[in-house]
């Protein structure tokens, strides 16, 4: 099983003048036409006036670790595990990428943060009878310590957790 941090991804779509006219080989096969004034086209040539946001991002260290089995990667850890059980068809998952990414900025003297496919990993996620996505587990010496489920804010998870590790 490998564990690794999530990577954020820009993409950059460019369009060329020839798929905006209306004689596209495209265009011919659509029953669906709109007024020129709605087409790529016609604003092909203006230019946006906002100017544009800087952009900062989180680095994360990350570290591949290969381990034989889940039960091994939670006996080795030298810190509480958090897991994220999630699927790549779940929007909710995919919400909580960044925010992940976040608490495991701010949290990586005090927890391990790993995220497990479900549909990779099925064993797994019967064994901890996961029915909604997401659901995190939080893991302290190698046994399950507190559970909870559902999308939220970085800060209300860092709250969530940091409360659940105070508890004995």
């Amino acid at each position: 099983m490998a564990i690794s941090a999530a990577a954020a991804v820009s993409i950059n779509i460019k369009t060329s003048p020839s798929c905006s006219s209306t004689n596209s080989k495209l265009a011919q096969f659509s029953s669906l036409q709109f007024p020129s004034e709605l087409r790529i086209s016609s604003i092909r040539n203006h230019r946006l006036k906002s100017k544009p946001r800087p952009r900062t991002l989180t680095l994360v260290a990350s570290t591949k670790q290969n381990f034989t089995s889940f039960a091994e990667l939670l006996e080795k850890s030298d810190k509480p595990v958090f897991v994220d059980f999630y699927a790549t068809w779940c929007g909710p998952c995919q919400f909580m990428v960044p925010v992940l990414e976040q608490v495991s900025a701010s949290m990586i003297d005090k927890i391990q943060v790993v995220k497990i496919d479900t549909e990779k990993y099925p064993s797994i996620a019967n064994e901890y009878d996961i029915a909604a996505l997401p659901t995190f587990i939080l893991f302290k010496d190698g046994k399950p310590h507190d559970r909870f489920e559902g999308a939220m804010g970085a800060d209300q998870l860092i709250q969530r957790i940091e409360a659940s590790l105070s508890k004995e």
